[in-house]
């Protein structure tokens, strides 16, 4: 951050309130501004540092801190880490009512497979109780809602309850 802009400015306003106190004023204003200017960077320098300690306090457990880099003060911003998500609470898979089981066959792209299998290892899970388990979650909405079918019976009513 360049503090010139702001010692400058500084200067002007000082010159200009000289100029009203007359011709003596303004010299002795010209002589004072440059012996001036370290102190003025100074307390520009000590009131950042304030307002970086004001943030950090906000900002806790980030932080700001003010650097002196080449006679320029620099900012330094350090960011809380953001905690890991727990992990979503998947449902186990449905049982099934009546015990049967319906086979099928999926051929999936070699990426995809891969991340499949890593994901059920990382799972401690078969790579079937797996997919079971994603087909359940992402039919979670329509699973909840029971199916109705007549029959030549008589009514039937299939899924699961919650």
């Amino acid at each position: 951050m360049d503090l010139t802009p702001f010692v400058d400015s500084l200067r002007r306003e000082f010159a200009v309130a000289a100029e009203a106190a007359g011709e003596d004023a303004v010299t002795l204003a010209g002589r004072l501004a440059s012996p001036l200017e370290s102190a003025i960077r100074l307390t520009l320098l000590d009131a950042l540092s304030a307002a970086a300690d004001e943030i950090t306090r906000d900002l806790a457990p980030g932080s700001v801190e003010v650097r002196l880099r080449r006679r320029e003060p620099e900012f330094a911003v350090s960011l809380p880490t953001a905690p890991e998500p727990a992990p979503a609470e998947v449902p186990p898979p449905p049982e099934a009512d009546d015990g049967a089981v319906s086979r099928i066959n999926l051929r999936l792209p070699d990426q995809l497979k891969q991340r499949v299998e890593e994901a059920a290892s990382r799972d401690r899970l078969s790579i079937n109780a797996w997919l079971v388990r994603a087909a359940n979650t992402a039919l979670g909405a329509d699973a909840s809602r029971p199916t109705h079918r007549r029959s030549a019976y008589g009514e039937k009513y299939t899924g699961w309850v919650h």
